[in-house]
């Protein structure tokens, strides 16, 4: 039987705040004037709104869609215009929880997976930025995978999650009550058996998750990131890019 996760709802802060900043720079490089920008949430996200904000200051005119209350309140404090989701996006920039070597991606430790997928699908490109200490073997090796659920279906879905061989944790907010999406929605963090062997066992996973009743969205981002810039302290940046269809390579820092 699961147990209440009693911790705050939010995401580890990345430790490396130097490497976080100098991807966040890396990814301002591949926003052009007049762009539509997806806004991620997240600490990550934080970063790099803060430095488009700036960038917005000093004359670059972008229109942006947050993707939680919590992104469109910090673009406004920082005089970034805001629009519907009503057309393409150029690009999203988002955070992310694990990035396996394929770029496959854990996200929505936040709680606001299920609008950063919305945002990033109507995206041309979804970029990501982390700290290096969140690049992994195998997902499922840093901690849970999020799994969004319809209220009405917290013990039918609980039982379908623990029958896929996860542990499924309600969250909860800081008064120790469920903590509720933006969405007005659950979420489980699930705790997979053993780390996912690999990108067929996270599709299969995927599926199994996404079938069950109920089951709005899973944090299991798989194969949505067009590329991953990995930020070090001292202001290296590693920027990875998807081969589809095969692994990602490594592009040499500077390259876009």
């Amino acid at each position: 039987m699961r147990q209440p996760d009693v911790r705050q709802p939010h995401h580890q802060a990345d430790r490396d705040d130097d490497g976080v900043s100098a991807a966040a720079e890396k990814a301002l490089e591949l926003v052009h004037d007049g762009a539509r920008v997806g806004l991620g949430s997240g600490n990550a996200a934080r970063v790099f709104t803060s430095a488009l904000g700036k960038r917005v200051r000093e004359g670059l005119r972008v229109t942006c869609v947050p993707t939680s209350r919590a992104s469109a309140d910090q673009a406004k404090q920082a005089g970034i215009p805001l629009i519907a989701l009503g057309g393409a996006l150029d690009i999203t920039v988002d955070g992310a929880d694990e990035v396996s070597p394929a770029l496959d991606l854990v996200k929505g430790r936040g709680g606001a997976f299920v609008r950063e997928r919305i945002v990033a699908a109507a995206s041309k490109r979804q970029v990501i930025l982390i700290g290096k200490q969140k690049l992994v073997d195998r997902l499922g090796q840093l901690g849970r995978i999020p799994v969004e659920v319809i209220p009405l279906a917290e013990w039918s879905a609980t039982r379908a999650l623990e029958s896929l061989d996860l542990v499924p944790s309600l969250r909860m907010n800081e008064t120790g009550q469920p903590f509720v999406s933006e969405n007005g929605n659950l979420i489980f963090d699930c705790t997979p058996s053993a780390p996912l062997r690999d990108g067929v066992a996270a599709r299969a996973l995927e599926q199994a998750m996404r079938a069950i009743a109920g089951v709005v969205d899973t944090g299991l981002f798989l194969g949505t990131a067009e590329r991953v810039i990995v930020g070090h302290t001292g202001g290296r940046v590693d920027v990875l890019i998807r081969s589809w269809g095969s692994d990602s390579r490594r592009k040499p820092n500077g390259a876009k």
